[in-house]
Formats: structure tokens, sequence, C-alpha cells
């Protein structure tokens, strides 16, 4: 069915797959025929290949590999969901060889405009970040430009990448606190949780404790290290208290809560009220570590609230009850009853609730705490009993009122049939009984007896303890005990024995007379026991209390060393100090420290600077702005008569559509300017980084408000000006720009409309232009004509494009425009009077562009092909002349200039044996038959690279020499400037970006840093032309490619201090790559 070529089988084929899947089938010999149907064109299916490689693409990385490029393929398709799968698989192939690809991937995605897109980007950063640590401060960038965003969808997901790959840069948190506290409240669930635990740590490092005064009062609390400063006591008494729930705290020092903090706390509030378990456990955790005594109650209804959910949250709420019920007893109390112990409860649930019902007991509620303790121990779980006896030994420890009470309850269990009981009685009364063992003699009397019918080894045990200690208020009983247990000594177990020992010690220190022979009895057989512990203390025993001459000073302190008082136990709760660990955390549920916890840090003396998470007013004020204007202008390409069909494609679109309104690329550039104002990516205007952007369409908006009346005349005045040529010269560029759309869109839109369009559109940016040239200064004026030189060149490339394309009336310019040669022509003269008007209506200037100020952007650099001493006087260098080559557009036109410096002349100089790569050719240069001895002749050869930077290889024959010779060009010789307006540059930019968009922070050379010799550099380095731009921070340049036509887009901006911001978009990454190397070189040194 995978084979098949229908899509319904296909989809129904992957539905079985799926489904196997999620019944937890191994499907991965499917592999192969599933990769297969990556490409296939029906959306469901592919959906669903994409879930099948999601689950296998890490079991078979080797043959995901082989389908990368349809997943860096699916990086570009209109459907959000598509793009997204496309990332997960790639980032679930766990190779470091496609490192880069994933890198670039996840850049391209965190500028999708799409947030469901960004929200996937942000997932694959901690995948990356595994897979190769190495590519942290390029993940960093990432998670800063994530973190900015403001969908609510996206922050859960990149502030979990943040807390994975780089928890300690809190200073990226700074800005987006407010934020993010603001956006709480929408974000999805187990963003919150994720979002409440980093904000936890980030408020304990950036705010004073709000109890610090609590802990000064209380006198049985420990010190805080907030106690010795009085330093800042003085200070914080001049602020006034805006507190009301503490106003007992105003004697001592009034604190002042920060804004911030209490932003934080008021968001988080309205969570406990949460369906999430987790969510509520995050902010009662939140509470518990920041919030104010008098505040941290709230939370305590809210956990009760879980109780009802199943056994596995109640198990992880009561364990943080416990935990919290130690140091804030008050809290839980009012909801005692809701921690009564059910039948139905599981073991587990039965202690925890025993733990937080003994923590709760006071003198106000014990006595109905032992009440039920009294029905607990009727139970028939013998664990729960055992732990009920415990928890009425710690409630008479912590509570002396009860003391007596309880102890009388636990001996009257003594009597119990079960044995189990009997013996967890006798451990927690032998604990209890060491408080006061001189009034309860008849108790140890009455355990006395029970040893011959106790059997568990650990209450056996403790009786004898019992007996030794006390072995002065028993005088009668104790030597009879040791007796019945020397009998049955070999039976016993080895806790048993040990005890059977001590006890004999002690008797025969008290009571020698009796005990002597029973005491050696003992030890004979304690002597050859096969434990070697017992041997031991036999051993030692032996020589401490039977002194003979050997023995030494330690003998004399027997007595000392066995009946010393001991202290009585001090029974507490396991839970004690686990607060140490973060409330709600795994290390906290296990109380050990987990793999990858995060220590909560401790509040700071004094409080930080607030002012570093204040957020520039300037910039929102801008960003409304853009916003604002974005709405208001309409984009100069939307400016077609056709706009009532638009208008009726987006009603007719679903809210909730997959491509999230990308229907194809027809639309893109409308739907980025909706996106950016859209509420879904509010940060898209942002994120797109350029200001000119906006202050271009601020400027379109403008030239639409104040010369809407005007254009018609502007229109007619300078068709006249411009004669003839300026109309053909347009109708071109009006043809050209409906070729491009024929292309993009359907045909229903008729040509009239599209050239109206087209006029419209030029007229607009013209009398734009116009507008921002009046403010321009002189000097400006001249760089931009300069810029412009680089122009010219690029209409006859149009012209035989065109040719191949369809017959257009650009033939015309052959009436006024001499053909140039390919040898050797000057700029100068590739330029006449009629073309410089021509150019006068695109250029940025009024002044008239006489050939005579048209000079070459820079010097052509020369290479050297052969040396004079190696070529025997003959020396060759060559040149890229950056003209167009007649007889091949797609070839490169390279200059030589031979020079005979030999004193013979030199004959029959041609090529022979050209070794070139695959797909490039070569067209030779005409054979010179005769170069005399000190001349010098010049002869041009094409080449097409294939847009690569391979060397041609050829030999260069005289007709006595063969001489090996190479040309290689660098990337930027092989290509062809473009000329392209504002928008169109920003159109083009616009679907060339992720992936195929190369960014580069540079620091300019200090002579490069004016726009004048920015644009010289740029074009030395790369056959581009300047395209005009509104903002003077940017330069923008752009060509293509001479063999494939591929777009090379290239944007510098400055900013202060030299530092400036290289970016290029271009189809063929590796051109790009290599370009940004040039340029760059280009720029700073």
């Amino acid at each position: 069915m995978l084979d098949s070529n229908k899509d319904s089988l296909k989809l129904e084929a992957m539905k079985r797959i799926v489904a196997m899947i999620a019944r937890g089938k191994n499907t991965s010999d499917l592999f192969p025929a599933v990769v297969k149907n990556v490409a296939c064109k029906n959306i469901e299916v592919k959906k669903l290949v994409y879930v099948y490689l999601v689950r296998y693409a890490e079991e078979q990385q080797d043959l995901a590999l082989l389908s990368i490029s349809t997943f860096q393929r699916g990086l570009k398709d209109p459907n959000q969901l598509i793009r997204a799968s496309a990332l997960r698989v790639l980032s679930s192939i766990r190779v470091t060889i496609i490192v880069p690809i994933m890198m670039l991937a996840i850049k391209e995605a965190a500028s999708d405009m799409s947030p469901y897109v960004r929200k996937t980007a942000a997932h694959a950063i901690p995948k990356l970040y595994s897979l190769d640590p190495e590519q942290k401060d390029q993940l960093i960038e990432v998670i800063e430009k994530l973190l900015a965003d403001k969908t609510t969808l996206v922050a859960g997901s990149v502030v979990m990448a943040f807390e994975e790959v780089c928890p300690e840069r809190i200073d990226l948190i700074h800005k987006n606190y407010r934020k993010l506290c603001n956006l709480l409240i929408d974000v999805e669930e187990w963003g919150q949780v994720v979002i409440i635990n980093m904000l936890t740590r980030y408020a304990r490092t950036q705010f004073l404790n709000p109890n610090m005064n609590e802990s000064l009062l209380e006198e049985g609390s420990d010190k805080t290290f907030y106690g010795s400063d009085e330093d800042e006591d003085e200070e914080e008494e001049e602020e006034k208290d805006k507190k009301a729930e503490a106003p007992a705290m105003a004697k001592r020092k009034p604190y002042v809560m920060d804004p911030d903090h209490r932003l934080l706390l008021r968001n988080t509030k309205p969570l406990l009220q949460s369906r999430n378990a987790a969510v509520v456990m995050a902010v009662a955790q939140l509470y518990f570590h920041l919030a104010p005594k008098a505040e941290v109650g709230v939370i305590a209804k809210a956990l009760v609230r879980l109780l009802r959910s199943h056994s596995e949250v109640q198990y992880v709420v009561l364990q943080n009850v416990a935990t919290m019920s130690i140091k804030r007893r008050g809290m839980f109390e009012p909801y005692l009853k809701s921690f009564y112990i059910r039948s139905t409860d599981p073991t587990q649930i039965k202690v925890l609730k025993l733990e937080v019902l003994t923590n709760l007991a006071n003198e106000t509620n014990i006595s109905t705490i032992l009440r039920e303790f009294q029905t607990y121990i009727k139970s028939m779980d013998k664990d729960f009993v055992a732990a009920t006896i415990q928890a009425i030994g710690r409630c008479a420890t912590n509570i002396g009122e009860v003391r007596d009470t309880c102890l009388n309850g636990l001996v009257q269990l003594l009597s119990n049939r079960d044995e189990l009981v009997v013996a967890e009685s006798v451990v927690v009364i032998k604990k209890l009984l060491q408080m006061q063992p001189e009034k309860h003699s008849d108790i140890i009397k009455h355990m006395a007896k029970l040893t011959d019918n106790i059997q568990v080894p650990m209450a056996r045990a403790s009786i004898l303890w019992l007996i030794g200690e006390y072995c002065e208020h028993v005088p009668k009983i104790a030597p009879d005990v040791l007796r019945k247990m020397a009998k049955s000594f070999t039976n016993e177990e080895d806790i048993v024995k040990l005890q059977i020992i001590n006890l004999a010690a002690k008797l025969y220190l008290t009571n020698s007379k009796q005990t002597k022979l029973l005491t050696q009895y003992v030890l004979n057989l304690a002597k050859y026991d096969q434990n070697y512990d017992i041997r031991d203390r036999a051993r030692f025993i032996r020589q401490l209390i039977v002194p003979t001459e050997k023995s030494g000073a330690l003998s004399k302190y027997a007595k000392k060393l066995f009946l010393a008082l001991k202290p009585a136990p001090v029974l507490e709760s396991p839970f004690k100090d686990r607060d140490h660990f973060q409330l709600g955390s795994l290390s906290h549920l296990l109380n050990a420290k987990a793999g990858g916890y995060q220590e909560l840090p401790d509040w700071p003396e004094a409080a930080p600077d607030p002012s570093v998470r204040n957020v520039e007013v300037k910039d929102s004020v801008f960003t409304l702005l853009e916003r604002v204007t974005t709405l208001t202008s309409v984009p100069e390409w939307t400016k077609c008569s056709s706009r009532e069909k638009r208008k009726e494609k987006k009603v007719e679109k679903p809210f909730y559509s997959d491509s999230e309104g990308e229907s194809g690329p027809t639309e893109s550039a409308d739907s980025e300017s909706d996106s950016a104002s859209g509420s879904e990516s509010g940060s898209g205007i942002e994120e797109s980084g350029s200001g000119s952007e906006s202050e271009e369409s601020e400027e379109g908006s403008e030239s639409e408000e104040e010369e809407e009346e005007e254009k018609e005349k502007d229109k007619k005045k300078k068709k006249k000006e411009l004669k003839k040529p300026v109309q053909e010269s347009e109708s071109e560029q009006s043809s050209e720009e409906e070729e491009r759309k024929h292309e993009r869109k359907s045909k229903q839109r008729k040509s009239e409309s599209e050239s109206e369009s087209d006029e419209e559109e030029d007229s607009e940016s013209e009398s734009s232009q116009t507008e921002s040239e009046d403010s321009e200064s002189e000097a400006e004026v001249k760089k931009k004509k300069k810029a412009a030189e680089s122009k010219p060149p690029s209409k006859p490339v149009k012209k035989d494009n065109k040719k191949e394309k369809k017959e257009m009336s650009l033939l015309d310019l052959d009436d006024f425009e001499p053909a140039p040669s390919p040898q050797a022509t000057p700029v100068n003269s590739f330029l006449s009077n009629s073309l410089a008007t021509d150019l006068e209506g695109l250029s940025l200037s009024d002044a008239v562009l006489s050939p005579a100020t048209i000079s070459p952007s820079s010097a052509l650099k020369s290479y050297e092909m052969l040396h004079r001493i190696t070529g025997e006087g003959l020396s060759v260098e060559y040149c890229f002349s950056r003209q167009p080559f007649s007889p091949d557009a797609n070839m490169v036109a390279v200059q030589m200039q031979f020079t005979n410096n030999a004193t013979s002349d030199t004959k029959n100089l041609h090529m022979e044996d050209v070794k070139l790569q695959s797909g490039m050719r070569v067209k030779e240069f005409p054979e010179i038959e005769l170069l005399p001895a000190g001349e010098m002749v010049t002869a041009v050869m094409g080449i097409d690279f294939c847009d690569s930077t391979q060397a041609a290889n050829f030999q260069l024959c005289t007709h006595t020499r063969k001489f090996f010779v190479s040309i290689q060009p660098p990337v930027g010789e092989l290509m062809r400037p473009v000329f392209l307006t504002e928008n169109e540059f920003k159109k083009e930019q616009g679907q060339l970006m992720g992936m195929n968009e190369i960014t580069e922070k540079i620091t300019l050379d200090v002579k490069c840093r004016n726009e004048h010799s920015i644009v010289q550099r740029v074009i030395t380095a790369a056959n581009l032309s300047r395209v005009p731009c509104g903002s003077d921070k940017e330069c923008r340049f752009a060509g293509r490619t001479v063999t494939s036509s591929s777009l090379v887009l290239v944007t510098v901006a400055t900013k202060e201090e030299g530092a400036a911001k290289l970016t290029i978009n271009c189809e063929k990454m590796v051109i790009g790559t290599m370009l940004v190397k040039d340029i760059l070189l280009a720029l700073t040194q």
C-alpha cells in the first residue's frame, strides 16, 4: 500500500502503522518504505510520515540521513505543521555530522512566522545542546531571541530550553521578567510549571526576604544572616511600609516589597485554581519559598483540594505538605480532618497522612488525634499499624501533657494478640521510658515477662537493653532474665545476642555475686560464635570487666563506660530537614540530590538593582508606531486592482488554518505584514530587526496621505521628461514584474491591471525617493551616483535573458546604445547620453548623469597567470572585466593581458588541453599569431564556472613552449549585478530566510566607517549593484549568479562605534558562506 500511486491507500497504510506504534508494536522494519513517502504531495500522508519518523529517526539514523535533503525542503513547506515536523525529525537524528544543518534549521525556525514552528525550534535547542555542547553560545543567541517572543505558545518552551542550556544566564531574564509574569496565566500548563520554577529561583536572587523581620522576632528561631545588618535596618526605616499584613513588624523596621516581587505573587495566585496538579504544586512551592508568612496560607486550601486526586498526585502533595507543616503548622490546622485516613487509601498515603497529623498535633487537638490513632491500630495493614504506634510515640515526646496517657495506651498494646504490634510498642516504650525510667519500674517488670512470648528480634533486643540499662530498678528480675537468655543464646538472632552480652556485662558490674558464672558462660558461648562481631564483642568485654595482669587502665572505668547516663532519644519527623531542597522537585521527593537539580539560591543581603528589569519605553513606543503603520499603510506590492479578490481569499480562510495565513509563496509578503501586526506573533516586527522597514512603510503611508492628489500630475510630468527610452525601460520593468508574478500567481489576473499597478508602484517609489532625497546632503548624492554606476551593466544581461523567454521591446535599446565589444570595453563607453537620462529616473539624485561623471566603481584587480621568468620572457595577467560576455551570457568574461618581455617575437599564442570540473565550459580566446618583443596585447575569453570557485586548468602554448596555467575566480566574480527596488529587495529577502540567510557581527575598519567606503569595498569584493535604501544606516546590494541566476542579496547595517551586521541571503548556501568571508575581509581590513 505504501508503494501505491493512490494517496488514499498510502493514507490508510500510514494510519495502520501509526496505530501499531500507539499499541507499542515495533514497526522499525517499515522505515525504508515509509521514508520514501516523505516527499508525498498529500499533506495528511506527509503529517503521518513525520509522526512515524520522529519515533524512529533516532534508531534508524543511517536511513534517516539519506532523506535529510527532503527534511530540509520540508522546513520551507507552506504548512506550518510540516515545517515543525521536519524540524522535529531533523533534531531527532542524533549524528554530530549534521549539527551545522540543525543549527541553521533552528535559527530559521526561530524567525518563522508561525508561533508553532518557533515553539518547535525551542524544543530542538536542548536536543542539539546535548548532542554538541560546543554550540552553547550560538544557542544562547537563539534563546535570547525567542525569550523576546510575545506569544504564549513559545514562552514555556523557550524557558525550558533556557533551563536546560544556560540556567546560570539570569541576565537574559531581566528584560523579559515582567512579560513572563504577565503572560503566565495564558501559557499552556506544562509551560507554566517550568516558568514558575525558573521565576522562583530568579526571585530568590533578585529580591529581599519578606520574612526577615519575623525571623528576628521569633525567639526560638535560628538567627538569619539579616540579624547583623544594622546599617540596612536604618536605611529601610526611612521607607514607608506598604504591607498591611504585618503591622506587628513595623516596630522593628518596615520592609517594603519590590513591585516586581509583588507582581510575581499577584500573577501566580490565580493559578492555584488550575486543573493541573503540577501547576498548583509549582505555585504552592513558589509561595512557600517567596511569600511573606501572612500570605502563605492561601496555598493550603489548594493543596487540600489536590488530595481528592489520584493516589500518585496525593503522594507527591502529601510529601510537600509534610515538609511545610513542620515550619508552618498553623497553615493546615483548619483542614485537619482532610488528613484523616480512609480505609481505601494505599499504605504509602496512610503513612504520609499520619506524618502530617503528627506534625499538626498540639495541646488543643491531641485528644482528637489520639482517638483517631486508636482506631488505626485496629487496622489489618501491619505496616500502617507500626507507623501509627511510632506516631503515638512522637506525640508523647512532643507534648508532655499526654506522655503518661500515651505510655499507658502503649502498655495496653503489649497484651495485643498481634506480635508485630507488641514488638513495635516495645520499641516505642523503650524510647519513652528513657525520659523518666524511675517512675516506670512496673512497666519494665511487665516487659521483662514478655521475653518468653515475643519472638521479634528488635523487640527482644529492646527489652534486654531496658533491663540492662535500668537493672538497679529491677534487681530481682534482671538476673533471672539473663538466666533464661543464656539457655537460648545459641538460637537467638545476632542483634539479640549482642544485647545478651551487654546485659551480662552490666549485671556482672552491678551484681557480680549472682551473675559471675552466668556471665562467663555467655562470654564462652560468644567466643565461638559464627559471627565475628559477636566474637569481637565478647573478647573486648571479657578484657574490660574481668581484670587480669594484662588488662590495662580501662578496666578501672568499666562501670562508668557501661552504666553512663544516656540522653533520651529525640523522636523527629523524617521530613525535618527536607526543606533545603526546592519543594515539588524530584530531589525533595527522594530526599537526595537528583541529576540536573539546581539549588535554590539564598536570599541576597542587599536588594540588587531593580532597574535591570526596566524595558526602555522608547522601544515599546517605537514598536507601537511600527504596528500602527503596518496596520494603516498598505504595502506597495499589494496595491493592485484585484485587492477585492485578496480580501475574499482572506475571508474564506478558517481562523486556525494549518498554514496560518501562508497560502503559498504568492501571499508570503502580505502574510508577513499581517502576522507582524497580529496578536499571535506580536514580536515579529522586533525580530525582523531592520528599523528601516518601518521607516519605509511610514514613508509609504506619508506619500499616500499627502500626495494622493499629486500622483497623477507627477506621472504625466515624468513621462514627458523621460521621453521614449524611459517608457521603454518602464515597460521592460513592468513586463519583468509581470513575468515574475505570472510564475507565482494563478493566471486569473489580467495583464492590464498588473501593468497599471506596476506603473503606480514605480511612480510611488520615485515620489518617496525624491522626498527623501531633498533632505540628503550633496556628498550623499555623489555616493549614490557611485552606487548607481554598478547598475547599468545589468541591463544588457536582462536583455539576453528576455530574448530567450519572450520577444520584448527591449531590443529597441540597440537603437541608441552601441553594442559593446567583448574586447576590453571601458565602462565609460558602455553608457550613452540617452541611457544616462534613463538612469536619472531610476537613481536617487536629480543631477543629470553625464557619461563623464560615471567611472568604474573601483580599479579591477589583476591576477598573475604566468610570471615572466617561468614564461621565459612571456608574462600573462588576467582580470575579471565584469562585462557581459556576448557569445554566452552564462559565462564570466576574463580579460587577459599578454606582455612579451623577451628579445625575440612570440608566435601562435593559443590554448590547449583544457581540464575542467564537470559542468564547466570554456570559450577560448582567438589565437594571437604574433606578439613582437616588448609589445603588449589583450584578449578576452569566457568561462562558465558553473557557480563554483573551482579552477579552470589549461595549457598556454606558443610556437616553441607549453605552459600549465589556471584561472581561479573569487566568489564575488561569479555574479552579475541586478537592479531591484527597495520593495523588491525586501520581498525577495523575505523568501530567502532561515537556512538561506547568513548573519555575521563585525567591527568595521577605522577607514571604513562611512557609507561611501562601505559601498566601495563591497562592490570591489563582489560584482553587485547598489539597491536604494530609505535608511542611512543600511547599505543594500543585489546580484545574481552568472550560471544559475540565483539571487544574492547583501545587507550591511551599521551601528555605533564601528559595529555592524552583515547579512547575506542566497539560494546557494555554499556561495553565501564564501561571500560572507570575502566581504568580511574587505570591510575589516
